[in-house]
């Protein structure tokens, strides 16, 4: 079996690779970028990481997009459009109006994504015609946004990963004090918008215990996050990013978590290792929003996205049926979200792909989040793929975190300015003064 992995010079991918090397099938594993020096170094730090390992797959680096998709299986779609530098850029920008610039949430969610789904749409559009009998599995962020772009080209065979929920059903199971493999784990929404509303287990709901016990209600990091009052008041456990959206004037903070890690994994890059590269990404996982918790992080287990992306890929390759959360698009499965929109619930996954499962409905205001949320995002790819700022102005002012349409034309002409494969977004008189 044959893997590529675009965005092979990112941090991340050894993780990826040390999932592979307990298993899963992979024979050839290709990476590709369109950095040499990022990809020479993430290579240095793979052979280190198979040495003494019983099976590891062929290792094979290329920057020509048509050599990596050639005779692939699976592709794994971990892209970063303007590097950490763009990222520090839009979490400036923003600050400086004084709204939320995190990279999937709020303004800096949405120039991120401008940023990306052209590339996105690109990449899916040439996977079709190179490698139409893969599977994609994205893990670029904005993950559900970039996901719904590329489904418009790939169908079902794109299907988007995120580790928060099985992080949050897995500390959940942890305070319960249950065998998370004998619970069912009712959880709804979009990417980094989502609640885990139930956890039943032989039929039973024991989600109100937890939520009645304090102490172990914040014995974890959800629970220390958004408090055990909150949580009561709501009925239910938000993602971890729902803090962005409920403590929204606490989260705004001048920090750049772009900068922070330029600046950590700068080291790794200019003298890369296995030892350096372990050592950086503890450091990463210490200060994963550290801008949104107070103390330190209770759960330091390597990524998570590797795990998910490893098991929907065996479930696909193998037929071995399984259930993940995963982000597909809805049909019929969350009532009251379009059904080409793309959500994150819980899907069956074996050899024909992933199907989410029929869910309850979201209560109101929940639904009503999400209902705008995902207009931001359709907005968003509306203007990353014919050009409309109107439409990229649409997404900025309507989103729930930016609170002014003044505000939001800053941002939009500032983002253009900044970034300059967004020129094509500035306003007319912004143009001209360029002229």
């Amino acid at each position: 079996m044959r893997l590529a992995i675009l965005g092979g010079g990112g941090f991340r991918v050894p993780l990826v690779h040390g999932a592979l090397l307990a298993g899963g099938g992979v024979t050839e594993l290709v990476l590709h970028d369109v950095e040499p020096g990022r990809l020479a170094a993430i290579e240095r730090v793979l052979a280190e990481q198979a040495a003494g390992a019983k099976t590891a797959p062929r290792v094979r680096t290329t920057t020509d997009l048509a050599a990596a998709l050639s005779d692939v299986d699976f592709v794994f779609s971990a892209i970063r459009v303007g590097g950490l530098r763009g990222r520090r850029l839009d979490e400036q920008i923003a600050h400086a109006e004084g709204v939320l610039g995190q990279e999937t949430v709020g303004a800096g969610g949405i120039a991120y994504g401008l940023r990306t789904v052209p590339v996105a749409v690109d990449l899916a559009r040439k996977i079709k015609e190179l490698a139409p009998e893969a599977w994609v599995i994205n893990f670029t962020n904005p993950a559900g946004m970039v996901t719904e772009a590329m489904a418009a080209h790939l169908g079902e065979r794109v299907i988007g990963i995120c580790d928060s929920p099985v992080g949050l059903c897995r500390r959940v199971a942890r305070a319960l004090k249950i065998d998370p493999a004998t619970a069912w784990f009712d959880y709804a929404g979009l990417n980094h918008l989502g609640w885990l509303r139930a956890v039943r287990v032989g039929g039973e709901d024991v989600l109100p215990r937890l939520l009645a016990d304090a102490g172990a209600l914040e014995s974890f990091e959800e629970g220390k996050l958004f408090g055990a009052d909150w949580l009561r008041a709501l009925g239910a456990l938000p993602n971890e990013y729902l803090h962005y959206y409920y403590f929204a004037r606490e989260a705004v903070s001048p920090q750049s978590r772009g900068a922070q890690l330029l600046e950590q994994q700068r080291g790794f890059y200019a003298e890369p290792s296995l030892a350096s590269w372990e050592r950086t990404r503890l450091e990463r996982e210490a200060t994963y929003m550290a801008e949104t918790r107070e103390g330190e992080r209770d759960d330091l287990e390597g990524g998570g996205y590797e795990k998910v992306a490893c098991a929907l890929m065996r479930a696909i390759a193998y037929g071995e049926r399984t259930t993940l959360i995963l982000n597909v698009r809805n049909g019929s499965a969350l009532p009251g979200v379009p059904g080409d929109a793309v959500v994150e619930v819980p899907c069956v996954v074996d050899a024909n792909g992933a199907r989410p499962l029929a869910a309850e409905p979201l209560p109101g205001h929940a639904l009503g989040l999400v209902t705008a949320v995902k207009a931001v995002e359709r907005a968003t790819i509306e203007a990353a793929t014919t050009g409309s700022r109107e439409a990229a102005l649409r997404a900025f002012a309507l989103h729930p975190l930016v609170d002014s349409v003044s505000v939001a034309r800053r941002l939009l002409d500032a983002y253009a300015a900044a970034h300059p494969e967004l020129g094509y977004l500035a306003s007319s008189r912004s143009r001209g003064a360029k002229r």
